[in-house]
């Protein structure tokens, strides 16, 4: 299947360091394997879990900066 993502990073430097986050949540979260698994066999929970978690902890790491 062919990747068609319309995201565009701000900062593309940032890529690396993202998807390092993404495999640290996934993870966490008991989905190994997260890079290479087909996100298509994952449920829309576990994928979205994932995302909702890393925004969860951005959003965190900004406020505390605040």
């Amino acid at each position: 299947m062919a990747n068609y993502s319309s995201n565009k990073l701000i900062v593309p430097e940032a890529k690396n360091g993202l998807n390092r986050f993404k495999m640290e949540v996934a993870n966490e979260l008991g989905i190994t394997n997260y890079d290479t698994v087909d996100k298509g066999n994952l449920t829309s929970r576990q994928n979205g879990s994932v995302g909702g978690e890393m925004v969860r902890r951005m959003v965190e790491a900004y406020e505390r900066n605040l």
